[in-house]
């Protein structure tokens, strides 16, 4: 049995109208949903902005199979409706949770198991930077990538939402960090995070540089969000046995590359994305991160970097934002 509270029959969302520029995402009026069986309804304070709502915004990024056709894949708030089942969580707990979409929206729908507590101390501003990144970087660079203490872990786009999020987590648990970024300034914002060196891309080869601050080891893991010719040169700068995780492929999909590297070298070369994963799969990362991630969040040895905040309406200055490349860290919408 669904339990709320005096909601309104309509919300304030950010849709995307027509596929096209960030002007085409527009404010709108719709009905607030209900939960269903599992499922709980965020009144929305504030959503993060990711890289894959611009894809969607552009029509390259459909939303999966039931997943809300509006952009927005994380949404901290409070808990306005529990549907039947619901165990843990009640009406009015501070929330920050993973969703298949709907965060540009002032009410949320997301299943209970993709719903983590706020950590202790943190704006809803700052939870909703959390969901996206932190999931992606643990299942990634942790689990796929297989990061141990004492590697070296080279992270393209550093100074990213994912970037800065991998340099913190990398570092907490014991392993080297090297970024690649665009700018001295992002170089310098990635070694106050902990990188051990920031090679900027526009000026230096990110292998031989690689190579130098490894003795000529390479990197054990490297996370990459580029594709390209980044596909044959993360080759030539991995160790042996060094594992490349693919999560986005901003320089194309397609690339040339010498295979012999891989064979001789025993690389493993994998790539994941997150938001058509099963509600099951994201609660079981969501499980560990609240294990072993929140409370570091919570005593603040980590935290997520803050780029700039927006106004929910003002959903396409974030994207205007994002587009341009300048930002380092988060870029959030305030809802409230």
């Amino acid at each position: 049995m669904t339990q709320q509270t005096d909601l309104p029959e309509t919300m304030t969302v950010v849709a995307i109208t027509e596929p096209g520029g960030p002007t085409v995402l527009k404010p709108e009026q719709r009905p607030v949903p209900l939960p269903g069986e599992g499922e709980i309804l965020i009144r929305v304070k504030a959503a993060g902005v990711n890289r894959p709502d611009v894809h969607q915004r552009r029509g390259t990024y459909p939303p999966p199979p039931g997943a809300s056709d509006l952009p927005g894949l994380e949404a901290a708030g409070e808990v306005a409706a529990v549907g039947s089942g619901v165990k843990r969580w009640r009406i009015g707990d501070q929330v920050t949770a993973l969703t298949p979409g709907g965060g540009y929206a002032q009410y949320c729908l997301v299943h209970e198991s993709n719903a983590l507590p706020i950590p202790h101390g943190f704006t809803f501003t700052e939870a909703a930077a959390l969901p996206e990144t932190f999931f992606t970087v643990w299942h990634n660079v942790f689990e796929r990538g297989g990061l141990k203490a004492g590697e070296t872990l080279l992270v393209h786009g550093g100074s990213s939402g994912i970037g800065t999020t991998a340099i913190q987590l990398a570092t907490a648990f014991g392993a080297k960090v090297i970024v690649t970024a665009g700018s001295p300034e992002k170089c310098e914002a990635c070694l106050k995070l902990g990188a051990v060196r920031a090679i900027n891309y526009r000026q230096e080869d990110f292998v031989l540089a690689v190579k130098e601050a490894t003795g000529g080891a390479g990197a054990d893991v490297i996370l990459d969000m580029v594709g390209g010719d980044y596909v044959d040169r993360n080759y030539a700068a991995a160790a042996e046995d060094g594992r490349i995780v693919q999560i986005a492929l901003l320089s194309g999909a397609k690339a040339e590359a010498n295979f012999a590297k891989l064979m001789m070298k025993r690389l493993t070369h994998t790539g994941s994305t997150l938001r058509p994963r099963s509600v099951a799969f994201k609660a079981r990362i969501a499980a560990e991160l609240e294990t072993r991630v929140w409370p570091l969040l919570a005593s603040r040895k980590i935290s997520p970097v803050m780029d700039m905040i927006f106004p929910l309406r003002e959903a396409w200055r974030a994207h205007q934002r994002m587009e341009a490349g300048a930002h380092i860290g988060k870029i959030v919408l305030d809802v409230a």
